[in-house]
């Protein structure tokens, strides 16, 4: 008996249509003469089935995506570009995680209880049958975890292809794209600065301007997973600012591993980047500096102040100092003693009158005597930093320190409350109380009460809910304090004064959707390529095709479809 034509493997929808085959529309105009016979149809369930694919089929770019992002700014950032790039191909972004097809865990491998609510999240995930992807510094640090083992995942200079993973993961392949970005073997900086995203805050952008760091740190796990510093180079980043500024941007925060390092490795240095950004800034609009460590900025000390005193820079600089004991800090191999730390403080305190210094302690690192923490104590007594982020030491996976001989877990816990308890000693806004301040507006508070604002140190302002004054600069009369924030009355006859910048992007907006990029996001990718293993019961042989094309196959089979089912 003759094989039926069914018994040939097909390999696209292309193998059964050929020049001389009659299109759907032929057949359509050849049958003029039918007069089709009208059939009452159920409207819900005929949208129902408009709505969903048919069960067998997996059409790209339809989906709900469900993002949840730990840990710092840079991987915030991280976030919001990858949330940009699914929403411009067609992806549906969605706050309800139990509504999502797909859930993006984005994490945090700096302490314990981060990756603790990472691998908690995929457990979730995998109980209720969700399609998973895994981004951050986790699984870019530790990728062998028996936990990652089957899932996607997008490295940390990957996320401009978060596309074509999420693509594949749709079909039931599990993905791995963990590569370094370099050009002529020099690594980059990691994914383009001009890709959609969706700022979680519509007037703030966050803008990373080097990944990775110089420091070799023994507690760090967060060095292994961005590796040694790649900057941006300056003009790039100074179109991102301007992007944002068009798009409504009051308030630009700078970010990275270590923002004091920035263009060490390209010729360059971050007084340098400041200066060309502060011309780009429009008047009303702020730029906030990120993080950096005592040694970089020990020799800019004199550009340092003068460009915090910039009126359009925040009077603010995060510097961790982590111990003040120069043994732990040997130990840490921080780089720096505990009198370079302080020459940075009391250099900018003296320069920059009022200048907010926040910093991080870690307690309990391997090593660490009664007299050290004692040390620690006396430093944060004698500064009062305003705010201050104490972390119990955590040893983490393949770090030195994890190695070390470890502080018994209940001294560790004392003396994390011990300096909880030194902290919360002070109040470092009861002095403000009936001065004049012009505060920033950006956001809503927790409590949904205020909106919250920042002066010109960056310390919190609360100001009532008026929807004139968001985005914008007010002027405010400072009638209480708490512990962290002040609470502002708004000065009756103030002007409020608005940014001479563009109305904001609405909050889910996708920004910079250019045409460079639309025409991009339709060529295969140039980088290397994606590794795959096909789910059990799903096709193997398609995972290395350029993922952008499937889509039009799909649209093709299901317009077919629609004919043959229409009109046979």
């Amino acid at each position: 008996m003759p094989s039926a034509s069914c018994d040939t493997l097909l390999d696209d929808i292309e193998d059964i249509v050929s020049q001389q085959d009659s299109k759907p529309q032929d057949r359509h105009f050849a049958r003029k003469h039918i007069v089709p016979k009208v059939r009452r149809r159920n409207t819900q369930k005929h949208l129902r089935e408009e709505d969903s694919p048919p069960s067998d089929s997996t059409i790209p770019g339809i989906q709900k995506i469900w993002i949840r992002t730990w840990g710092c700014s840079h991987n915030n950032s991280d976030g919001e570009y990858m949330a940009g790039q699914l929403a411009a191909y067609g992806y549906k972004i969605t706050e309800n995680a139990s509504d999502a097809d797909l859930w993006l865990l984005n994490s945090c491998t700096v302490k314990n209880p981060a990756e603790d609510h990472f691998r908690n999240s995929i457990k979730r995930a995998q109980e209720e049958n969700k399609k998973i992807v895994l981004a951050g510094c986790v699984p870019q640090a530790q990728p062998r975890q028996d936990y990652l083992q089957g899932l996607s995942v997008i490295g940390v200079q990957q996320i401009d292809r978060v596309v074509e993973v999420v693509e594949e993961t749709m079909k039931g392949h599990s993905v791995r794209l963990l590569g370094q970005k370099k050009d002529n073997g020099k690594r980059l900086g990691g994914a383009p600065l001009d890709l959609p995203k969706i700022r979680k805050n519509p007037l703030i952008e966050i803008i990373s301007i080097n990944t990775g760091c110089l420091n070799a740190c023994t507690y760090c796990k967060t060095k292994h997973a961005r590796g040694n510093l790649a900057s941006y180079p300056i003009a790039e980043l100074v179109d991102r600012a301007k992007q944002s500024f068009q798009e409504g941007v009051c308030e630009i925060w700078l970010t990275s591993e270590d923002t004091g390092a920035y263009g060490r490795d390209i010729g360059t240095d971050l007084p340098a980047l400041l200066w060309k950004l502060v011309e780009v800034i429009p008047e009303g609009a702020m730029l906030r500096l990120g993080m950096t460590n005592p040694p970089y900025i020990l020799e800019h000390l004199e550009e340092m102040a003068k460009i915090l005193n910039h009126p359009r820079v925040y009077a603010f600089l995060h510097i961790p100092v982590q111990s003040a004991s120069d043994t732990v800090l040997m130990e840490m191999k921080r780089e720096y003693c505990v009198a370079d730390f302080r020459r940075v403080v009391d250099f900018l305190k003296e320069k920059v009158p009022g200048i907010t210094i926040v910093t991080d302690i870690i307690c309990g690192f391997p090593g660490e005597t009664d007299q050290d923490f004692q040390d620690t104590v006396t430093l944060v007594e004698e500064y009062k930093f305003p705010s201050l982020f104490i972390n119990q030491f955590y040893p983490r996976p393949g770090t030195p320190a994890a190695k070390m001989e470890q502080v018994p877990a209940h001294v560790k816990k004392q003396r994390t409350k011990d300096l909880s308890r030194v902290f919360h000693s002070y109040r470092p806004y009861d002095h403000k109380i009936g001065e004049r301040q012009q505060v920033l507006v950006t956001e809503e508070s927790f409590d949904s009460k205020f909106y919250v604002a920042h002066n010109r140190f960056y310390e919190q302002v609360l100001v009532p809910k008026n929807p004139m004054f968001m985005g914008k600069m007010v002027e405010v009369d400072i009638y209480e304090s708490g512990k962290h924030f002040m609470k502002g009355q708004p000065v009756a006859d103030a002007k409020v004064y608005t940014p001479s910048i563009s109305k904001p992007l609405a909050k889910g907006e996708v920004s910079g959707l250019t045409e460079e990029f639309r025409s991009r996001r339709g060529s295969p990718p140039s980088s290397a390529p994606l590794t795959s293993a096909a789910h059990p019961g799903g096709p193997s042989s398609r995972a290395a095709r350029p993922l952008l094309v499937p889509a039009g196959l799909a649209l093709l089979a299901l317009l077919l479809a629609f004919f043959v089912k229409v009109y046979n």
